[in-house]
This record gives structure tokens, C-alpha cells and sequence, in this order.
């Protein structure tokens, strides 16, 4: 299910007792479309994150290290200046709508008390963040400003009134009486008009309800599917598509499959947004670095491919040889103005050979032309092969950065943005920005089931660092077979065939090919590892490798990892 009405009204459950008379010690808004509250209550921080995503509006606590941006954004500069240090006073819902308001109290610049609200509209993609001005009404700044021509229901503009959103008229099941409930089967006696009548309900939400009435069309049956949103669990299920859903209580009428429970729903909600989150954030960060990548790959796919048509047309030369000698031996039958000529082909048991002819040179300057013409084609095959081996190396590269934008948490993008801009593909900004230092903790670590540590670079220049500076020379290297991958250390240098398994796997999955069944993997010991000079960040040469063959599976890596 989404975060309906109900789904909020159960993470409220938890998120109320936790946040209210919290003060609010630090807000960033580290992406474009996302927000995080940190609350600081009887000596502890809560990380409250608040999204904005057209396809994923969502909120609830979160454990998740997410970086702080060096500039913030005119929403952040405003949320601060209002909202820091403020008390955290009440958290309400509008009635089972996606509309949580968060009142805050705080003193302005004149010392007055004031009372303030954080408006969170999760619907879809008319999401927002509002603050405004209890007492006035007024807005006083807003995460997406909306220009009046594209929403004509209400003016989301700063200073403008604040208004709600058009809203669906619902009953809200929560504080349905039983009196209420018969008179409403009376005018409904059929369960799938009668769930029509309740608000906040998704769709899986209304076929689960529609289930427990069919079942028993009684106010205990409706009571029983109510209560469980006052109780929130957290539930995760699969469709049979392999789709994953998280509910607050444990549907029965669906065809779900349960994947995992949790006491936790805040918990949960953090699991099951993480990789999602993550993706989104990436991309957010990654837009203008992919775009450098995809238009270099499209323009070097062209390139090789042109490249490749003219070597098939100079290796397929002897045609323009063989015609300059024919015609050579028998420019007694060439007539001035000719276009085209058939003589017999000795090559070719005499058969006839159509010869075009340029009309205004002599034949004996035709059959040169095919000469100069082979020449320059045979000449040519050496320098079109050096220039089809550098265009592959270049995509290639471009490649490794697609696969390391791939592997990237949003923090890595910055390495990766700089590497192009050293590569000279991206502008460097006018105003130098010092490089962070990369240390272990940039890369991804994991634990085998023996014990032992295997280390993942994430980027090119956290793959160099890895093994030829942080990796000792007798520990093992892995690296997919001819593909763009990580580089991955195993700290040890008498690993088992179950150590190189379980690091091969590891490596397979942080590569091009971690979704195919069988990948080939390299293995040696680091000092086997060289950089050729000069050659780009992350490229490699080594000797005296083994291979393995092994199939990536996502859970099975995961689960070795080292947060």
C-alpha cells in the first residue's frame, strides 16, 4: 500500500510520543525533493525525513547518514531561520488525508511567541512542504513553488493565503459508531458500495476491507480491520510480479506473499525505502554527470561504428587494385567520354569486370586513380585500428563510470563528478574546491562468512586508492573479466576456495553484469596489479590471474555487508 490516510494515521501512532515537545535542532535539505528534521528530546536525535518525490511522498524517521550540502537551498536558509530551536508542540492529521501539520512554537525577532506550521502534503505529485503563519494565515515559504497558471484551485506562492488542497469528502472509519454504521449498510448493502464510502483508504486498503465484510458484514468485522491502525505493525509483502508492498497490519484477501514483519514501522519504513531512496538520491545528484556519460557513449558507439565501416572497406581493397590493373592492360579499348567499361577479369577466368570510368580523365589517369584509391585505403588500416582501439578504451571508461554511478551512494557522486572534470569532459567550477581525502570509510566493506574483511571501490579514484595504496601486496584483488566493475580487496593472503567464492560473488555483483547468471572473475594477489603511465583513474593491468565463475545474487551480498 502507499501512505494513504490510514497509513499515516498508524505511523502517527509512533512518530507523536517520539517528536512532540522535541526541539528542533538542525534541518538540511540534502536533494532536490527531500527535507530532514532532527529533533533533540530527553538527550537524543531524531532524524525525521520528509519527502517530496512525485513517486515516492513519504515521511518517518530514519537512521540513514545523509550528508549535509555545503550551500543550502532558499527553502532550507528560511526553514532555519523560523523554525531552529523551536518547540515542537502538537502533530496533526487532516482528518485520513495525506496532510500532516506539524505546529511549532517559537519566539521572533522582537521576542513574541509566535505559532507556526510545517504543512506535509503527501499526494503524489502535488506534494509539497508549507510553512506558514498560524495566527495570519499566511504562507511564508514553500518547498515547490507553484506558478498560479498551473494550479488554479489554490495559490502556492509566498505571502499568499494558505488554503487546503480540494479534498474528497470521506467518512472516516476511525470514529464510525455502530448506529452509523447500520444506517450506512442500510443505504449500502452491498460491501464494495459500502467501502466507497470511506475515506483514506488505497486501493489495497479498500480490497482488504471489502474482504473482512464479505467475510462478515458486521460493525465487530469493520471495528477488527479499524483497530489495526491504532496498533501499527509493519508488514512487507510481494505481488506475484515480485513487487514489494509495506503495510501497517497483515492483509489476508490479497494475493501477497509475506516477505518480513517488524514491530517497528519507522524501522521498517527505513529498510524498505533505503535502496529506493538511495536511487532516487543518486540520480538527483548523478543528472548532469549521466548526461556527460551517455552523450560520450553515443558519440564513441558512432564513431566505432564508422570506423569499423571504413577498415571493412580498406581490408575489402583488392577490388580497386585488380580494376587499376585491368584497365592498365587494356587502355587501347577505353574511348574518350566513356563512363563505365566491361573487360575481361584475368583474375577471374576472363570473365567480363565492369569498370566505372571518370569521363573527364584519360584512361591511363583513371587506372591511377584506383591505384592512388588503394593505396590510400591499404595505407589507412593501420591508423584506423590504433583509432578503433583508443575509441573502445575510451567507451570503456565511460562504461566504468556508468557502473560506478550504478554502485554510487549519493556521497560518491562528487568523486565522480570531479573525475570528469580532471578528465576535461566537465567544466571546472571557477572556485577551487579542495578534494576530500578518500579513507576507508568512502568504500563499501563487507565480512565474509569466514570472518575476513573484503573492501569495494565504489568510483575510479576509490579503486585506485584501494589497490594501489590501501590494499597490502599479498592480499587477493577481484575484478569481473573484460567489464566495467569494482575493484575489491580480500584483507588476506591465504584465502580458502570459499573465501574466493564469496568475494568473487561480491565483486560480480558491483559490475556491469551483476544481473547475469554466470560472470567471469579475475583473481590474483594486489602485487600482480599494475597502473600503466598515464592511463585513466581505474584502469588497470595484471598478470598471472585465475578466474571463477559465480552468480551475483543481491540478498546473499548484502547480507555480508558492514554499514
Amino acid at each position: 500500500m502507499a501512505f494513504d490516510g490510514l497509513f499515516i494515521h498508524s505511523l502517527l501512532t509512533t512518530l507523536t510520543p517520539t517528536l512532540v515537545s522535541g526541539r528542533l535542532s538542525k534541518i538540511y535539505q540534502p536533494f532536490d525533493q527531500d527535507l530532514v528534521l532532527v529533533f533533540r528530546k530527553e538527550r537524543e536525535n531524531q532524524q525525521l525525513l520528509i519527502s517530496a518525490n512525485a513517486q515516492y511522498p513519504r515521511m518517518y524517521l530514519t537512521k540513514q547518514t545523509i550528508a549535509n550540502p555545503d550551500k543550502a537551498p532558499t527553502f532550507v536558509m528560511v526553514l532555519r531561520k523560523y523554525l531552529e530551536g523551536s518547540v515542537l508542540k502538537s502533530i496533526e492529521q487532516i482528518g485520513l488525508d495525506r496532510i500532516v501539520n506539524f505546529h511549532f512554537s517559537n519566539r521572533n525577532e522582537l521576542g513574541d511567541q509566535v505559532q507556526l506550521v510545517l504543512s506535509v502534503e503527501l499526494m503524489g505529485r502535488h506534494s509539497n512542504v508549507i510553512l506558514y503563519d498560524q495566527e495570519s494565515g499566511k504562507i511564508i515559504d514553500l518547498l515547490k513553488r507553484i506558478n498560479p497558471d498551473e494550479n488554479r484551485a489554490r495559490i502556492l506562492l509566498p505571502r499568499a493565503k494558505y488554503e487546503l488542497p480540494p479534498l474528497k469528502p470521506g467518512i472516516n472509519g476511525l470514529n464510525l459508531t455502530e448506529k452509523e454504521f447500520e444506517e450506512l449498510k442500510r443505504q449500502n448493502p452491498l460491501p464494495s458500495d459500502f467501502v466507497r464510502k470511506m475515506d483514506g483508504l488505497d486501493r489495497d486498503d479498500r480490497m482488504e476491507l471489502e474482504g473482512y465484510l464479505e467475510d462478515e458484514f458486521s460493525f465487530a468485522s469493520f471495528q477488527t480491520f479499524f483497530e489495526q491502525f491504532n496498533h501499527p505493525k509493519a508488514f512487507v509483502l510481494k505481488t506475484p510480479r515480485n513487487k514489494r508492498k509495506i503495510f501497517p497490519y497483515l492483509p489476508y484477501h490479497l494475493d501477497l506473499e509475506k516477505e518480513s514483519s517488524d514491530p517497528d514501522l519507522n524501522h521498517a519504513l527505513d529498510e524498505f525505502y533505503e535502496y529506493q531512496a538511495n536511487r532516487d538520491w543518486v540520480k538527483q545528484r548523478a543528472a548532469k554527470v549521466e548526461r556527460v556519460v551517455k552523450n560520450e557513449q553515443k558519440k564513441l558507439t558512432k564513431k566505432i561504428a564508422k570506423l569499423q565501416k571504413h577498415l571493412d572497406l580498406a581490408e575489402n581493397s583488392e577490388g580497386y587494385r585488380i580494376r587499376g590493373e585491368i584497365l592498365n592492360a587494356n587502355l587501347y579499348q577505353v574511348k574518350p567520354g566513356m563512363t563505365e567499361v566491361d573487360l575481361p577479369n584475368y583474375y577471374d577466368n576472363n570473365r567480363p569486370l565492369k569498370v566505372k570510368l571518370d569521363p573527364a580523365l584519360s584512361p591511363a589517369r583513371n587506372a591511377q586513380k584506383y591505384f592512388t584509391r588503394y593505396k590510400k585505403l591499404r595505407d589507412s588500416i593501420k591508423h584506423v585500428h590504433e583509432q578503433i582501439k583508443i575509441a573502445q578504451a575510451n567507451l570503456a571508461y565511460f562504461d566504468s563510470i556508468q557502473t560506478a554511478i550504478d554502485n554510487a551512494d549519493p556521497q560518491d557522486i562528487d568523486q565522480i563528478n570531479e573525475e570528469l572534470q580532471n578528465q576535461g569532459y566537465i567544466s571546472k567550477p571557477q572556485k577551487h574546491v579542495r578534494r576530500k581525502k578518500i579513507t576507508e570509510r568512502n568504500l563499501n566493506k563487507f565480512k565474509l562468512s569466514s570472518g575476513k574483511t573484503v573492501f569495494v571501490g565504489k568510483n575510479n579514484y576509490q579503486n585506485d586508492w584501494l589497490t594501489l595504496k590501501k590494499a597490502n601486496k599479498n592480499d587477493y584483488w577481484f575484478h569481473v573479466k573484460n567489464m566495467p566493475g569494482s575493484h575489491v580487496i580480500l584483507r588476506d593472503d591465504q584465502p580458502t576456495p570459499e573465501d574466493i567464492k564469496e568475494a568473487a560473488e561480491i565483486a560480480a555483483f558491483f559490475s556491469k553484469g551483476k544481473l547475469s547468471a554466470h560472470v567471469q572473475v579475475d583473481y590474483v594477489q594486489d602485487k600482480r596489479v599494475k597502473k600503466p603511465n598515464g592511463a585513466k583513474p581505474g584502469f588497470v593491468i595484471y598478470t598471472g590471474q585465475n578466474s571463477i565463475e559465480v552468480t551475483p545474487e543481491e540478498k546473499s551480498v548484502m547480507s555480508k555487508r558492514i554499514d
